[in-house]
């Protein structure tokens, strides 16, 4: 008869504490053999095949419970279906840790000097928002059913003219001059501003490297400064005033929004326009009353969130008048494209995050209407936009 192994002898061969192995038969997961006179457990080599498949399922990431379902109560399973859900798990959960490094990085990139925890705080609310934003933009860029780029549409806007100076405060990545490089004129200068340890520092690296690619007598210069901080309007107010002056996606990182506006309109030039975006009235919030309303539902969230949207949207504008003669708002609009259920269900759970609670309540009759439409039409299109204001002296 084959040698028993004592926990402490299994738990040495694999390399596990005892703790663990005591887990795992707390857990139902590995059950001793048989036990010693003395009652301790005893584990042959059929245990250690059973402990060595925990091992490498824990490895790439299964829960105990999940482990219990496969090894142990003979569920049937199919095993390519569950490595490939466990893969996504374990992708999300990796870019969830390069995202923390990166904010890390981004952090210690941003400190002046010694920070406190108060100002550390602040730099991670403000690089998070700036990494939801990117994020809400890649997912954008996964579901247009536009082929035409959503920065080249908001660049078509702005119609920017030959021999004319452009500042882009908060430029980040820069993707509204990444993605139109060929078609920016002849004799423009821009100059963009944005905090070292951002997206920024990357579009220093394109603008290095893509620069003779540039329309004649074009150039285009970073300052990494701080577009709220008032050394930063010192040096400004110590140059000649701007055609263009933009700030696009800024608005949700400004402390003193209304000073903000106030020091643009003083830089300004006469006839120059300040392009920029504060809060959208999307038709995305119709489209989900109709959804609700058509499968019986109670659809007065969207439209709440609308009312809500219009009343900030309307105080922006408000804001704008104070120091602008001329506001116009412009809809940059787009369509999502869904084929897949659970990519629209998790879209309209991060649309009306407070109301997750109540579509997971009903998430099975959700999912069944979209499947039913995307079967009859072939995907569900999901109407969106953005509004841009324009404003003139």
């Amino acid at each position: 008869m084959d040698k028993k192994m004592t926990s402490g002898e299994i738990a040495k061969k694999t390399g596990v504490s005892q703790k663990a192995i005591r887990l795992y038969d707390e857990k139902g997961l590995l059950k001793p053999s048989d036990y010693s006179e003395g009652n301790y457990r005893l584990y042959d080599k059929e245990a250690l095949l059973v402990l060595e498949k925990i091992i490498a399922l824990k490895q790439i990431g299964f829960s105990l419970e999940e482990i219990h379902d496969s090894l142990v109560s003979e569920k049937n399973m199919n095993i390519v279906e569950s490595l490939n859900r466990q893969l996504v798990i374990m992708e999300a959960k990796k870019f969830e840790i390069e995202r923390t490094i990166t904010c890390i990085r981004n952090v210690l990139l941003r400190g002046d000097g010694e920070p406190n925890w108060d100002s550390v705080a602040e730099i991670v609310k403000m690089i998070q928002m700036d990494q939801r934003t990117d994020e809400r933009h890649w997912e954008a860029l996964k579901h247009t059913s536009d082929e035409v780029d959503w920065y080249v549409k908001i660049y078509d806007t702005l119609h920017l003219k030959e021999k004319t100076k452009v500042l882009d405060l908060g430029c980040g990545f820069a993707k509204l001059w990444r993605n139109n490089w060929s078609d920016i004129p002849e004799n423009v200068s821009i100059d963009g501003y944005d905090l070292r340890g951002s997206w920024a520092d990357n579009f220093e690296e394109f603008i290095e490297e893509n620069k003779d690619k540039l329309a004649k007598g074009t150039e285009i210069s970073l300052y990494f400064e701080d577009v709220e901080d008032e050394k930063t309007w010192k040096k400004l107010n110590e140059k000649e005033s701007y055609d263009y002056i933009i700030a696009h996606y800024l608005f949700y990182f400004l402390k003193d929004a209304e000073q903000f506006i106030q020091r643009v309109s003083k830089k300004l030039a006469t006839d120059g326009m300040f392009s920029c975006n504060g809060c959208d009235v999307s038709r995305e919030h119709m489209f989900w009353k109709e959804v609700f309303d058509d499968m019986k539902l109670n659809s007065d969230f969207a439209m709440k969130k609308e009312k809500e949207m219009q009343k900030k949207h309307d105080e922006f504008i408000q804001m704008l008048q104070k120091y602008f003669d001329k506001v116009e708002n412009v809809k940059v609009c787009n369509s999502m494209k869904y084929e897949n259920c659970d990519e629209l269900f998790e879209r309209l759970c991060d649309k009306y995050s407070d109301k997750k609670k109540y579509f997971t309540d009903y998430e099975k009759k959700i999912k069944d209407y979209f499947a039913e439409k995307i079967s009859e039409q072939g995907a569900i299109i999901v109407p969106t936009n953005a509004d841009f204001q324009h404003c003139y002296k």
